[in-house]
């Protein structure tokens, strides 16, 4: 990355129909989904569940799949069209000036919108905050269940990948373990799919 990274972008791994998001769960959520491609019935759709395109950002979230409750490390393949519609139907989760006319017209928004999103300070290999941000998108109500019946591909457990990127820091060869992080690069979403979301 240069010194030109703009503060808000959205860089994941993605094809042409598809992007990857990251989760971490409890082994008894984590597994079944890795195993089958969807959820289990022990998953809440009712909660507002948050996916990530950054894949060290996830790291710095779970602690490299070392938090309890966070011991399954998800890459999760979503339809991009789904992703964008999130995004189009998002609010910010926190109140911006610019964007909002004022603070009521933005907790409507935020009551009312089935996604929203949060810009995190982007995480390095030592999971130390950079000076631009990474996307969170929250999903609940029908962004949710959108996203369990219909946007997930797939799901691969990357804990064995995080564990062993994490190996490779801790022993002081950070080349090596760069060269084993997910390839995320700048997303093309859609100007009016962001606009709202960028200050």
């Amino acid at each position: 990355m240069t010194a030109t990274e703009p503060k808000f972008r959205i860089r994941a791994r993605y094809t042409d129909t598809t992007v990857t998001v990251y989760q971490a769960y409890r082994p008894q959520i984590g597994r079944p989904a890795a195993r089958t491609g969807r959820f289990p019935s022990a998953w809440k759709r009712d909660r507002m569940t948050w996916i990530k395109p950054s894949f060290l950002w996830m790291m710095y979230r779970c602690g490299w799949g070392k938090k309890e409750g966070q011991e399954t490390v998800l890459a999760i393949d979503i339809s991009r069209e789904g992703f964008e519609w999130a995004l189009r139907h998002s609010c910010l989760s926190h109140y911006v000036p610019a964007l909002h006319a004022d603070q009521d017209a933005w907790k409507q928004q935020l009551r009312s919108a089935p996604a929203r999103v949060q810009w995190d300070p982007e995480r390095d290999l030592h999971l130390n905050p950079l000076p631009y941000r990474s996307l969170q998108l929250g999903l609940s109500g029908e962004a949710a269940a959108r996203y369990a019946d219909e946007w997930i591909v797939g799901i691969e457990d990357v804990t064995p990948l995080a564990t062993e990127i994490r190996a490779l820091v801790r022993a002081g060869e950070p080349e090596r373990a760069s060269g084993l992080l997910p390839r995320e690069t700048p997303y093309p979403a859609p100007e009016e799919a962001l606009a709202h979301l960028r200050a």
